[in-house]
């Protein structure tokens, strides 16, 4: 089966753009999707805005992408990455909440986008696997 990674960032809209419970809520659904869709990735929020990696089959990558474009809690959706993959970087997450770290912040903060955006998020993403590992 072959294996895309998608990374994509929006603007947090309404109550979970800084509440917990509306955050909690959509980590418990997503987790429950993504399983049942075989979908693996991290979902991290800083000043409004989400940065999400989701990794798996590209229909079920399609399908899960429709339904969060379609979620009033996303606006201004930017998919920053979009690239089959040899194997997954978050393989045991069907969805996990990390802290951003100073790189994901700064990344958000700069609106990404670019011909060079894609190394970026390459980097970001080593980043964030080596220093949350275990993280859950």
């Amino acid at each position: 089966m072959a294996l895309f990674r998608i990374v994509y960032v929006s603007e947090a809209a309404g109550p979970v753009a800084s509440g917990l419970m509306p955050l909690v809520d959509i980590i418990g659904v997503s987790d429950r999707n993504n399983r049942r869709d075989h979908l693996t990735g991290v979902l991290m929020r800083h000043d409004g805005r989400f940065l999400q990696v989701l990794e798996g089959a590209r229909a079920d990558l399609d399908r899960t992408l429709g339904r969060v474009m379609t979620d009033s809690r996303h606006a201004n959706l930017t998919v920053v990455l979009d690239a089959p993959i040899e194997q997954r970087m978050f393989p045991d997450w069907a969805m996990a909440r990390m802290e951003a770290t100073p790189e994901v912040e700064h990344f958000l903060a700069q609106n990404p986008d670019g011909p060079d955006v894609a190394a970026e998020v390459d980097r970001l993403l080593a980043s964030l696997v080596e220093t949350n590992v275990g993280a859950q």
